[in-house]
């Protein structure tokens, strides 16, 4: 058994518009993981656009792999939109958590308020066909696939695909890879929940992580990956104990992470919504305007 990640470039984001700092809206790099075995393979997080999906697909054919299940780590629509149009041409089925079957559901009603906006016609019909499995596990060739919940991270109800014949966590959003993080969904709670989320992936002790957003130049070492996510966490409370303006915490994420390439759209978006809910607007209102304006 083993595995492989396909990045996917940023796409540019509608409305248009600039950064504060100047750059393009763009949405994140996505990481989309084949886990293979002898003759069969198991795609985890599928794309948000059909030309992503397009590329995907002939990605895996080249593979030469039979693909057997599609796994969806968490209910944001650019991990999954795009899983009933790969199911149907690989004959693959679809499966996920209970609680993220839930979360699909509601960004599939969300899609003509936030998503067709963000990527006008260039997502597919997207009926959520995911299945729960017995135990939230399946068997590739003999061995384990599991989905293991772990509650919120950057969405409410995460999980995790874990490969213990692989020491391989496949992370969805629960842990970015050297990029700028959204907070936006997780900011009218706070972080603590995410931290306990991360803390159950350490639990599980794998050796490779792939996170769902990042740079696709570092490696998947599972202790760094961790490490970073939650400094970046941590410098994100910091920043936000001083109340700060939107354009304030944009300011000094960027300052405090000169190095990352990618996201920076996600710290503008996060800084908006999070402004919002503690000037008294509600969630997920104040999230959707946030990547809207």
């Amino acid at each position: 058994m083993n595995y492989d990640v396909l990045h996917l470039d940023p796409l540019p984001i509608g409305p248009g518009g600039r950064l504060p700092n100047g750059e393009e809206r763009r949405f994140q790099p996505l990481a989309v993981t084949l886990i293979s075995g002898t003759a069969d393979a198991v795609l985890v997080d599928p794309p948000t656009t059909r030309s992503d999906a397009q590329a995907v697909g002939d990605w895996i054919a080249a593979g030469g792999k039979n693909l057997t299940h599609i796994a969806i780590t968490h209910g944001h629509g650019d991990h999954w939109f795009t899983a009933d149009l790969l199911a149907r041409r690989f004959g693959a089925q679809v499966v996920a958590t209970a609680p993220t079957i839930e979360l699909m559901r509601f960004h599939e009603a969300a899609r003509p308020l936030l998503w067709d906006t963000l990527f006008p016609g260039q997502i597919p019909a997207s009926p959520v066909t995911a299945t729960t499995v017995p135990g939230d596990r399946f068997r590739l060739e003999g061995d384990d696939i599991v989905l293991v919940p772990v509650g919120a991270s950057d969405c409410a109800d995460s999980s995790v695909v874990h490969v213990p014949a692989l020491g391989l966590v496949v992370a969805g959003d629960v842990l970015y890879n050297g990029a700028h993080m959204y907070l936006g969904d997780a900011a009218a709670a706070g972080v603590q929940e995410w931290r306990a989320a991360i803390a159950k992936i350490a639990d599980l002790d794998p050796r490779w992580v792939v996170a769902g957003h990042g740079d696709r130049a570092l490696d998947h070492d599972a202790r760094r990956i961790i490490a970073g996510s939650l400094d970046y966490l941590g410098q994100a409370e910091a920043v936000l104990a001083g109340d700060p303006s939107a354009t304030g915490y944009f300011d000094a994420m960027l300052a405090r992470y000169p190095d990352y390439r990618h996201g920076t759209t996600l710290a503008w978006v996060s800084a908006k919504a999070i402004r919002a809910l503690r000037d008294g607007e509600e969630f997920p209102a104040a999230a959707v305007a946030a990547w809207l304006s």
